[in-house]
């Protein structure tokens, strides 16, 4: 079953690739590696989840921002790549701002890695990190990058 056939199938759809804010390219492919600069919680346009996990934006909200950066990293490497045509996944660095208190990243960076494994089996096994910053572009909670 094809990448797109599986994604329809789970009722999921990708959504629109956005631009670069700067002067980078979206995903940058050096022989069989392909990175993916940062992605965020946006959808067609339109920004979500902005604000400090832990204050304005609750752990169950990270997991679906989270969600929504790992759509955004398959869309990019479909777009640019085409899915079918890669092996998988190899790591994924996970970024978020907080409150000083909140202390529940690896349930927020769950929400790509989830997404990642039950789309695309083996190839959404990866590595990961996960980095705590004190701030986050257009006040993001959290970032993802491949």
């Amino acid at each position: 079953m094809s990448f797109k056939d599986k994604l329809k199938g789970m009722g999921i759809e990708l959504p629109k690739v956005s631009n670069p804010g700067g002067n980078y390219v979206s995903v940058n492919i050096r022989g069989n590696i392909a990175y993916v600069a940062i992605q965020f919680p946006i959808e067609n346009d339109i920004y979500y989840y902005q604000g400090r996990l832990g204050e304005e934006i609750s752990t169950i909200e990270g997991y679906k921002a989270m969600q929504l950066c790992g759509l955004n990293v398959l869309a990019q490497i479909d777009s640019e790549k085409g899915f079918d045509n890669i092996v998988g996944l190899n790591h994924i660095d996970g970024y978020f701002q907080s409150s000083e208190n909140w202390d529940e990243s690896p349930e927020v960076v769950n929400g790509a890695s989830d997404l990642f494994v039950n789309i695309l089996g083996n190839k959404g096994l990866r590595t990961r990190a996960i980095f705590g910053v004190d701030k986050l572009p257009r006040n993001f909670s959290v970032g993802l990058t491949s």
